[in-house]
């Protein structure tokens, strides 16, 4: 019985079908992943992969072969795993993407009493608004507030996240209070660009749903702005609560229409698909749920 490197290597091609992504998966060169392909053909008396200049391809004896690889190795991950889980505490480096705002102003936080509570492990934290493959570049989870699509990743919700329609009194003096969703078509609405149907708002009450188109002079892809714009009495937004709850709670901000509910997200961690997830992940996962809370400590008196 050869060792497991062979198959690792292989898998790793199989899986990016790509000689440069699995060597820098491995922390190889390309000619190294390739010697080993060759030489596991070799031992094989088969061809696993068609390799041409411009693709690679799996033949059909290493689709098959593949199948049973994938299989053992996670076996000898899964032992590995239940081992540490056993013998270890959460250790090692844990990378994590997350959302600019969410991620200053709440994930930042609980990173650091995380990190006081666990002192054998380490963080690296890329906070960005852009979605991230995360097996691509190598996260172990990210955080995204958004309506998950289906795929092959698991998520696990941390809270709710609830948005409400707000603007500051000085703005409401100058322009009024909408009655209706429907006035907005006529105020200044503060736009985040990051929505997909950003000039749509959507607001539902007692089963009646309506969509309000809107526009305003102020368009942009981060929420503290748009609140910090709101606040000056720019115009009306529609923003989280984990961003906008100290100013709801010092009155630079009010809710408008509050009997009209705007459409929420729930607040996940979201993680490659593992049947044995490692310490240092669930510890954080789990760790996050408890500190934020549900309803989330923003919430409060909200």
């Amino acid at each position: 019985m050869h060792d497991l490197t062979a198959m690792a290597v292989f898998a790793a091609v199989a899986d990016s079908l790509n000689f440069g992504k699995a060597a820098d998966r491995l922390g190889l060169s390309k000619s190294a992943v390739s010697k080993q392909l060759s030489r596991l053909e070799e031992r094989l008396g088969a061809r696993l992969v068609n390799r041409s200049t411009r693709q690679i391809s799996l033949t059909e004896i290493g689709e098959t072969y593949y199948v049973h690889c994938a299989r053992i190795l996670a076996e000898a991950e899964a032992a590995e795993l239940a081992v540490a889980q056993l013998q270890d505490g959460p250790r090692g480096r844990l990378r994590v993407n997350a959302p600019m705002s969410f991620g200053t102003m709440h994930l930042a936080p609980a990173v650091s009493a995380f990190m006081c509570e666990y002192r054998d492990v380490s963080v690296e934290l890329d906070l960005s608004d852009s979605l991230v493959d995360l097996i691509d570049e190598g996260y172990d989870l990210a955080i995204r507030i958004t309506r998950l699509a289906d795929s092959s990743m698991i998520a696990r919700r941390l809270a709710p996240s609830r948005s409400l329609l707000l603007a500051s009194p000085d703005y409401l003096k100058e322009f009024g209070t909408p009655g209706h969703p429907a006035d907005l078509a006529d105020h200044r609405c503060l736009i985040y660009t990051n929505n997909p149907d950003a000039v749509v708002w959507r607001f539902e009450r007692n089963g009646e749903n309506v969509q309000v188109p809107v526009s305003g002079p102020l368009r942009a892809n981060n929420g503290e702005v748009l609140r910090d714009a709101a606040i000056d009495g720019v115009g009306l937004i529609v923003d989280p609560t984990f961003i906008t709850h100290q100013a709801i709670r010092d009155g630079t901000l009010v809710p408008v229409l509050p009997e009209w509910k705007t459409r929420g997200r729930d607040i996940h961690a979201v993680y490659p698909h593992r049947e044995h997830l490692s310490p240092k992940v669930r510890a954080f996962i789990d760790y996050l749920a408890a500190h934020f809370g549900d309803p989330p400590y923003w919430d409060e008196g909200i």
